[in-house]
């Protein structure tokens, strides 16, 4: 078999019988095809005027040697399939997995699969009670810290996009994807080269992987808040559990970003962590059909593209970045707080992107040595403080304006784009919220990302502030063995431990660690 990159295709291609147009695109009769299959499927929208598929295709034929000469784009198709490991031995206690977001689930299915039953503490509820509490407070019902936007069933990733694009280059990625469709994920995600699930339908997706846990053994404890870990002589004994202690010697600890509870708890126990570069800003809001427009031109209706996306960044002549993060099509700005007195968005799209605005972080970096101090946890005091200003700048409300007034000051003139967030915003001044540093270098990067995009610079496109959550400002130092430097059997891992962002690198590093665990049982 072969695989064939950088086919161009048109829009009108019909994708469930490939054979005609990759025959007329390759100049071969389609009797020299035996089969084709769709293998990765972008949009090249480089050239408005010429907007079309850029694909890879699979290709079965009787003279593949010839071809190989022929097409210098193919080449012999290698598959990889993912082997989950099995255990020989059984431990003395069941691995703990601590979190129950994508490094969470994905650890704790790599050791259920390989027969080592991991015990599972989520501090959160389970899907339908966390879905309850999160549209709750949507409608503007009070907000709860232990079941929100940010922890339950499914972590933070459960209320976003779905996106499960990343830049890591590890075949675990492919295995993620197919565990994702075999629980009930589009089977699209397999080939799209940006692809997402869509909040709606990552919450069946969990709950059919919860049951299969389940199946094969595993425990899973919702409402469960781990206080912290238990350990003499850098070796770890236990793990304390809404009080009660229970003895173990190997725990996934997979927390999520924001549990800054946990961070304070490792560093009163004198657990190595780090400072690491993070990020925030604000949310942008366009209408949905500008965007499409702006990037696909005269081909913005046709009902082979779906919402557009991008993927901006600008360098700032002071040496700072610009740039956005986590784009959702058709979707909402979404109040991601997860602690009373403070408010943090997010954006979240569901399968279909169907809704009138597009957002997107637009998120300024700050590197490791910012704030000033010697407190490792200065980053967290930092996003803290910052989203106790947004909640004291809009009495509780969100707050939010435009373009137009960020850049120039004056009153918000809110036109075409009305805000998404709920339940109540309030407009406001980002400089009574954000430090300097970020406002100074958002007016900056703004106009610039404008001449990148027509119209992402427009007056009445909407911020909402503040997006604070995008990635941990900590690190759980751990060593080549994926455990902590500081306590053996702890395995730091995923967004909360500072080592990934996003679903699929979490799920896949949430592997890794397991694998770690396995290991000595195999």
């Amino acid at each position: 078999m072969l695989i064939v990159h950088n086919l161009s295709l048109q829009l009108e291609t019909d994708f469930s019988d490939l054979k005609p147009a990759v025959s007329t695109v390759l100049g071969l009769s389609a009797n020299q095809i035996q089969s084709v299959s769709l293998y990765r499927k972008s949009v090249d929208a480089r050239r408005r005027d010429r907007v079309h598929f850029c694909c890879s295709v699979l290709l079965q034929s009787n003279n593949e040697s010839r071809l190989k000469k022929r097409i210098p784009q193919a080449a012999d198709y290698q598959p990889y399939a993912y082997h989950w490991q099995k255990i020989s031995r059984k431990p003395i206690h069941r691995p703990v997995v601590v979190g129950f977001g994508p490094a969470g689930i994905f650890a704790a299915l790599t050791l259920a699969e390989a027969g080592l039953c991991p015990m599972i503490f989520e501090r959160g509820a389970e899907m339908d009670q966390r879905t309850a509490a999160v549209e709750s407070f949507f409608a503007g019902g009070p907000l709860n810290p232990e079941n929100n936007v940010q922890f339950g069933e499914g972590g933070a990733g459960t209320f976003s996009d779905g996106k499960l694009n990343s830049g890591i280059k590890d075949q675990r990625s492919r295995a993620v994807l197919e565990a994702f469709v075999r629980f009930g994920a589009p089977p699209e995600i397999l080939t799209d080269a940006k692809p997402h699930i869509g909040s709606d339908l990552l919450k069946t997706v969990v709950k059919n992987l919860r049951n299969h846990l389940l199946s094969l053994g595993a425990e899973i404890h919702f409402n469960m808040r781990v206080e912290l870990v238990r350990f003499q002589d850098g070796v770890l004994k236990g793990i304390s559990v809404n009080g009660e202690v229970f003895p173990c010697d190997r725990v996934i600890l997979a927390t999520g970003h924001s549990a800054r509870d946990v961070f304070r708890s490792l560093k009163e126990k004198r657990i190595a962590l780090c400072r690491k570069p993070f990020a925030m800003g604000v949310r942008i809001e366009h209408l949905q059909s500008d965007l499409n427009r702006a990037l696909y031109g005269g081909f913005a209706d046709h009902p082979a593209l779906g919402a557009a996306d991008y993927k901006l960044a600008v360098h700032l002549p002071d040496g700072n970045g610009v740039y956005t993060f986590c784009m959702c099509p058709g979707g909402t700005v979404i109040n991601a707080s997860s602690e009373a007195g403070g408010i943090a968005v997010n954006g979240m799209s569901e399968s279909r992107r169907n809704g009138k605005n597009a957002n997107s972080a637009l998120l300024v970096g700050v590197p490791p040595e910012l704030p000033d101090g010697d407190d490792v946890l200065a980053g967290c005091a930092w996003q803290r403080e910052i989203e106790a200003n947004a909640y004291a700048v809009g009495h509780g409300k969100v707050p939010v304006t435009t373009v137009g007034a960020f850049l120039s000051g004056g009153a918000a003139r809110f036109g075409r784009v009305s805000p998404t967030v709920l339940p109540a915003v309030c407009e406001a001044d980002f400089s009574d919220i954000l430090p300097r540093y970020i406002v100074s270098s958002l007016q900056a990067g703004i106009p610039l990302l404008g001449r990148k995009i027509n119209g992402f610079d427009a007056d009445d496109a909407v911020l909402t502030a503040p997006e604070t959550r995008s990635s941990s400002p900590v690190r759980v130092v751990r060593g080549e063995d994926y455990q902590s430097l500081t306590v053996r059997g702890l395995y730091p891992c995923g967004e909360g431990a500072g080592y990934t962002g996003g679903i699929l690198s979490s799920a896949v590093d949430g592997m890794h660690c397991a694998e770690a665990v396995i290991a000595a049982f195999v």
